[in-house]
């Protein structure tokens, strides 16, 4: 997998921010209003470096934020393109601490999907294991039908 290029370019510890650290949370504003800079210049620029080198015959591009990334995948692949958005109530993200911050936790890159785009599946992970295994395979199932 690529590395986003803003945490090589501004020194960051790639790593350490990829789980939910404090280290995180400090430098995720800096990080969403740089995101927003690319894209203002160049919509495609994450959806082509996220693909960059892929021959696989199954993709899975996670965390897509945005609508224009939905349309640029849609665009470039056509029916290829399956969506799903994975959901978890605000109960469960609480008990996992998730604790909402204003500015961030409402911005484009937090809930930029949340209306207007017609998810082809949707996957509840609200911690019942055996529920997820099964959308899950559900969901593996399809796919294989597809190839």
């Amino acid at each position: 997998p690529r590395c986003p290029l803003s945490p090589q370019e501004h020194n960051l510890d790639f790593q350490r921010l990829l789980d939910a650290s404090a280290y995180k949370e400090q430098h995720r504003p800096a990080m969403i209003r740089w995101g927003e800079e690319r894209r203002r210049t160049d919509p495609g620029f994450f959806c082509r470096a996220a693909v960059e080198g892929a021959a696989q015959p199954v993709w899975v591009v996670s965390d897509v934020r945005r609508l224009s990334d939905v349309e640029w995948f849609r665009d470039t692949y056509g029916d290829a393109v399956v969506t799903v958005r994975v959901v978890a109530s605000e109960e469960t993200r609480k008990r996992r601490n998730w604790v909402f911050v204003a500015g961030v936790d409402d911005a484009e890159s937090e809930c930029g999907l949340d209306q207007g785009v017609a998810f082809d599946w949707v996957v509840t992970n609200d911690g019942d294991a055996q529920a997820l295994e099964e959308q899950l395979e559900t969901l593996l199932q399809a796919v294989r039908g597809r190839l």
